[in-house]
Parts: structure tokens; C-alpha cells; sequence
């Protein structure tokens, strides 16, 4: 076990682990069909939805990569500038989209495009969701598994040699999760992410109060290093499709990319969907994007006095900060390090609870929407004469299967030097196509199924064209010399909804559907 731990620290983090788990389960002990295990039976409170949006999107990667994103040298607190779109996004969707959720009773946004387009784009759609949430919910369970390795030390985790230790803590970490996650389906996810956001909001707030303590002169002389080294400056006006993140990208590129993440993919539409009827669930979102501001600008300022600790009065590192790969230090880990070896026992024992809390409201979260979206949208349309039970228990047979590819795909990001960027990034691969297919099978619908499926693929060849290169060591000198810088990840999705809206558009000019479209089946 750890050095760093006593007594205290380790009844704390036990209790809270088996207060959560046991509050998943009484919550979600009642679940008889798939409408109960991934709607909620839709009588949870708005409130408590809109709570869980905001853990779900943020969760492990708010508190432990937003303060390394802001800890790192050459940044600032400047991403709070993507806040900007984000609130913009989440009252567009309150007043356009939430009417079209909650007419009638569907599981995911992929039925509304068979509902005007066909089966086909639907399952074009949730595979596309299958991917992009495997890839970015992977990034996610690393993240998550930061400060296990590091609390149960390289031994525990190694399960005593017989593997990696980052895999033996993948493993822990997404059973623990999994564990309520499978009995109590989405009311257990929605209800332990309120107590959980809680909890890290919490620990937040405490450490960005605590830190100025350790540092002579406190909030004055921290505030002053910091604004010295331009660790302070939060607005840049200069526009570029370059980082770092200026103020057009979050005006534009941060609203549609959240138009996308809270509007066309099921990770959070599937929180909307649970809510009782319109009017709660543009409460719920416009709850969530009351309290997004304070929680990502609490972070940040975390992270700048984790810089003026470590950095700005030299404070030497207790544990030496890893590398993600040989030469790269894995800034990840800033906080983490510092609440193990600066912070008094037992308050150390809660502020690591604060980091597993969002790290399993994370990695709950993703397991139950991908659950859904291959249960409903894929296995209910395709096996027929089934009742409910059976449903029900392939629900919670999909729970378990997604959790086992989280762990592979976690281990496979493991090298990964700045999560926040890579999980953006690699959402934003098709995020735009799912954005781009919603439009079309909401306010466009006479471009037919197949133009829309030419954009969605169309779109996803663009956005690997623009990503991957850019990645590759060999190819990286001629995509720089060429196009004279990366194109950074808030502007993904908006690339990838204007490539699928004109290729929809050109091929539906060229190519005219005109077959009927065909008849929608029941969820």
C-alpha cells in the first residue's frame, strides 16, 4: 500500500466507495424493462438531471486534465473562453431541440432519423456514436485510473507482478463502477453522478483555497507570480484554427461542438430523455450550464496554483512527475501527486475521493449510454418475438461487454501526454457527421437517406485526414510546411457539419432519392 496514506485516508476513501455503490444499487434496484434500466422509468427530477450532465461531461477530465491543461508550461486559463459556446449551445438546444426528445418516447437521438430518413442512416449514426464514445470514453478511464495507480501504489496494481500496473487500476477502477452501473442501469448513473459532482466540486474548491496556504505571501504573491508568467491571461482575440484557444473558437466552434456532445450524441441526450417532460428538460440543461462556468473556471485556477507551487517557487516534486512516453512529462498527474504528498491526512483522504468521484461518474456514464444505443438501436430492431426480460438482460449483458472494451481501449491511450486535447480531438472525429445527420433529419429531411449517408462517411474520411497526419512523426514536417499548423480540436465538429451538410447536399443534386422512404419501426 501507500506510504503517503494513513489509517484515516484509507477509512475515508472505503467508506465513500462502499456509500456509493451501495446508493447505486438501492436506486436502481427496481428495474423490470429496458425503460426503467436506461430511461428511469422518466420520474427523476430535473434538478438531479441536470446535475448529472454536468458530471458526465466533465467528470475525471475536469478535475484531474483541466488543471493540468492550465499546470502546463506555456498555457493559461485562456480554455475558459470555450465556456463561452458552451453555455450558447446548451439555450439552443433548451428551446429547438428538447420539444423534438420528449415528443412521444424514444431511447436515443439515432430514432429520430429513422423517423424521417430511414433504419439505415439510424444505424449508420449509432455506429458512428459506438465509435467515437469508445475512443474518447477510453482516454476517459485513464484518466480516471491516475490516482488509483497511484494510491494503491505500483505492487497492488501490478496485482503483484502478473500485469502493467496503469492495467491492473483500469481494471479495479471500471469493475468498482461497473458494479452499480449494471444493477441500477441510468437512475443509479443519473442519482450517484449528483452526490459525485458534488463531491469534486468540493474538492475544488478547497484545494484552490489550500494551495494559496503553502505559498509565502499567499493569494497576493500567488496571483502576482502567476500574472508575471502570464499564467492569468484568459482572452485572446486573435483569430486561428491553430491553438492555442481564442475567443472565435468559443464563440463558434465551442457552441457547435456542444450542439453535438449535448444535442446528437447519447452520452448526455440520454439524461434529457429521462427527464418527465419539455419544460424539465430545458430546466435540466439550463442548470447545467449555470453551474459549467464556475466548476471549469475553479479548475483552471487550480491548475495556475499548482503551477506557482511547483514551478513559480520551485516547490521540489515529492514524486517525481511521469512520462507518458520518454521525454514527455505526463502533466496528468499534477494533481493527483500534489493532494497525496501536500495535503494533511484526512483531507487528503477527501480530496482523493473528490478525483473518484468524477473518475467513476466518468466511466458509469459511458458504459450505460454505449449500452443502450447497441441495445435499442441495433439487437431490438434486428431480434424479433422477444419480451422485455430478455431485453433487459441483454442491457445488462451490454453493460458488462462495453466495460471489458473500456479497459482495452484504456490501456491502448495510456501514452497520451495531454487528455483533455486527445479526448476532444478524437470525439470531434465524428462528431460533425452525427451533428450534420440530425440537421438533416430534422430541418432538411428532402435530402434523402443516401445523401446523408455520403456525408456522414464523407465527413469522417475529412476529419481522420485532418487529425491523423498532423500525428504522425513522419508525416508531421510536410502537414506544418503545407497547411501551416494543426487544425486544434474546437473546430472539428463545425469542419466536420459543414462536410456533411455540402456533400449531403451535392449528392442529392447529382443523385436524387426517389425511392420511398421507408416506413419507421417502433423503438
Amino acid at each position: 500500500m501507500n506510504s503517503y496514506f494513513n489509517f484515516a485516508d484509507w477509512l475515508v476513501i472505503i467508506v465513500y466507495l462502499g456509500g456509493i455503490i451501495g446508493l447505486g444499487i438501492w436506486f436502481g434496484k427496481d428495474q423490470r424493462n429496458t425503460r426503467d434500466y436506461f430511461l428511469g422509468s422518466r420520474n427523476i427530477p430535473w434538478w438531479g438531471i441536470g446535475v448529472s450532465i454536468v458530471a458526465a461531461e466533465t467528470s475525471a477530465l475536469t478535475i484531474i486534465g483541466v488543471p493540468a491543461y492550465a499546470f502546463a508550461a506555456g498555457d493559461n486559463i485562456m480554455f475558459i473562453q470555450m465556456i463561452v459556446g458552451y453555455v450558447i449551445a446548451r439555450v439552443i438546444l433548451a428551446v429547438v431541440m428538447v420539444p423534438h426528445y420528449l415528443k412521444g418516447e424514444i431511447y436515443s437521438p439515432y430514432q429520430l432519423l429513422e423517423q424521417n430518413l430511414g433504419v439505415a442512416p439510424r444505424r449508420l449514426a449509432a455506429a458512428f456514436f459506438l465509435f467515437l464514445e469508445t475512443m474518447a470514453a477510453g482516454v476517459r478511464v485513464y484518466v480516471a485510473c491516475i490516482p488509483i495507480r497511484l494510491l494503491l501504489g505500483e505492487s497492488v496494481c501490478s496485482l503483484g507482478g502478473l500485469v502493467d500496473p496503469i492495467l491492473g487500476a483500469i481494471l479495479l477502477f471500471v469493475g468498482l463502477s461497473l458494479l452499480y452501473t449494471y444493477i441500477g442501469g441510468v437512475k443509479a448513473v443519473i442519482w450517484t453522478d449528483a452526490v459525485q459532482f458534488g463531491l469534486f466540486l468540493l474538492g475544488g474548491v478547497f484545494a484552490l483555497f489550500y494551495i494559496p496556504t503553502l505559498i509565502d505571501g499567499g493569494w497576493s504573491s500567488a496571483l502576482k507570480i502567476a500574472g508575471d508568467a502570464g499564467k492569468l491571461a484568459w482572452l485572446n482575440t486573435t483569430f486561428t484554427f491553430s491553438a492555442p484557444v481564442n475567443i472565435w473558437m468559443g464563440i463558434i466552434g465551442g457552441t457547435v461542438m456542444v450542439l453535438s456532445t449535448h444535442g446528437a450524441e447519447q452520452l448526455i441526450v440520454q439524461r434529457v430523455l429521462a427527464c418527465r417532460d419539455v419544460a424539465d428538460g430545458r430546466k435540466a440543461l439550463v442548470l447545467s450550464a449555470v453551474l459549467i462556468f464556475p466548476l471549469m473556471l475553479t479548475f483552471l485556477l487550480v491548475g495556475v496554483l499548482l503551477w506557482v507551487f511547483y514551478v513559480g517557487t520551485h516547490h521540489p516534486f515529492q514524486i517525481p512527475l511521469p512520462e507518458a512516453r520518454p521525454g514527455s512529462p505526463s502533466n496528468d498527474f499534477i494533481f493527483p501527486i500534489f493532494m497525496m504528498t501536500e495535503v494533511p491526512h484526512i483531507l487528503k483522504g477527501f480530496l482523493i475521493v473528490a478525483i473518484l468521484s468524477a473518475a467513476m461518474s466518468s466511466i458509469s456514464s459511458a458504459i450505460t449510454s454505449l449500452a443502450s444505443v447497441s441495445t435499442m438501436d441495433f439487437i431490438r430492431q434486428i431480434v424479433k418475438g422477444r419480451d422485455e426480460h430478455y431485453f433487459l438482460r441483454f442491457s445488462k449483458i451490454s453493460t458488462v461487454f462495453w466495460a471489458a472494451v473500456l479497459v482495452g481501449t484504456a490501456w491502448l491511450t495510456r501514452e497520451v501526454e495531454f487528455v483533455l486535447n486527445a479526448a476532444f480531438s478524437l470525439r470531434g472525429l465524428t462528431a460533425g457527421a452525427l451533428l450534420g445527420s440530425l440537421i438533416i433529419a430534422l430541418f432538411w429531411k428532402r435530402l434523402g437517406a443516401r445523401a446523408t449517408m455520403a456525408g456522414m462517411i464523407a465527413s469522417l474520411i475529412v476529419m481522420n485526414l485532418i487529425y491523423w497526419p498532423a500525428k504522425v512523426t513522419a508525416l508531421k514536417p510536410w502537414w506544418l510546411a503545407t497547411f501551416g499548423g494543426e487544425v486544434f480540436w474546437p473546430w472539428f465538429t463545425l469542419i466536420g457539419t459543414l462536410v456533411t451538410l455540402g456533400v449531403a447536399w451535392a449528392v442529392r443534386s447529382v443523385w436524387p432519392e426517389t425511392a420511398p422512404r421507408p416506413p419507421t419501426t417502433p423503438a
